[in-house]
């Protein structure tokens, strides 16, 4: 109930019902058509194209619908094992992912600079990757702004690590299409192989954990992401430490 879309088609007198209607929530639900219609200032008819607009017949839906709107309470019980972490460590103690995972490092090594980009959860993951790799003597840039200008010549020949869970995020995609342009190495780090964004990169380490969602809100767990960055940035430090040994 009262989508964007909804709100949207509102004239300005409709919508100081609907501000009326959310800031007395309490009293709405008991209240007549014209009593609602006094107290808002409006009219009788504003009050039945306001019903309209959000879907209703008429009155009487539009009072049914936003009692069990108040009245809904999300309840979602999420799994507090932790079987997924551990069977995510052990599939990744393999010779294959650490071929990987030096593959990456080499890159990492060869370009001109890092930048690490994500957006909500995966955003802040992003930013934690960039400081982690900063502190092992690779500097590195984090965009967590999915409108964050990414042209120009400063983003030729850069490695840039992809944080997300989905792999699906349109603003994301965007940034990826506009950096393979610029001649950038794209490394993603998502939950499977078959997303957009994995087969767009160059290099995609899946870690594969269920997906867990409380309402609309992602709380799927980002561990397996913080570990690979880890990952990479201590074999970062390990192959800058042997070469300087060797010269």
């Amino acid at each position: 109930m009262f989508s964007y879309s909804q709100i949207k088609s509102l004239n300005d007198l409709e919508i100081s019902v609907y501000n009326y209607i959310m800031d007395n929530k309490d009293k709405v639900r008991y209240m007549k058509i014209r009593e609602l219609a006094v107290e808002s200032h409006v009219s009788t008819t504003t009050i039945l194209n306001f019903c309209k607009k959000m879907g209703c017949s008429g009155y009487s839906e539009f009072k049914l619908k936003f009692k069990l709107f108040i009245e809904e309470k999300e309840i979602t019980k999420v799994s507090e094992d932790n079987t997924e972490i551990i069977d995510f460590f052990k599939k990744t103690n393999t010779e294959e992912y650490n071929e990987k995972i030096e593959d990456i490092v080499k890159a990492i090594l060869k370009a001109k600079r890092t930048i690490f980009i994500g957006s909500s959860m995966s955003g802040i993951v992003a930013r934690y990757g960039a400081r982690y790799l900063s502190s092992v003597g690779q500097f590195s840039l984090c965009i967590d702004d999915p409108y964050y200008p990414t042209t120009g010549k400063f983003y030729e020949n850069s490695v840039v690590i992809v944080c997300s869970v989905s792999g699906e995020s349109k603003d994301i995609i965007g940034h990826i299409n506009r950096f393979k342009k610029d001649n950038c190495c794209i490394v993603s780090i998502t939950n499977t192989e078959n997303s957009t964004i994995a087969k767009m990169s160059d290099y995609n380490i899946p870690y594969y954990v269920p997906y867990v969602k409380v309402g609309i809100y992602d709380i799927t767990t980002q561990i397996p992401i913080i570990s690979i960055i880890e990952r990479i940035g201590r074999k970062l430090q390990n192959c800058r430490e042997e070469s300087i040994q060797d010269e």
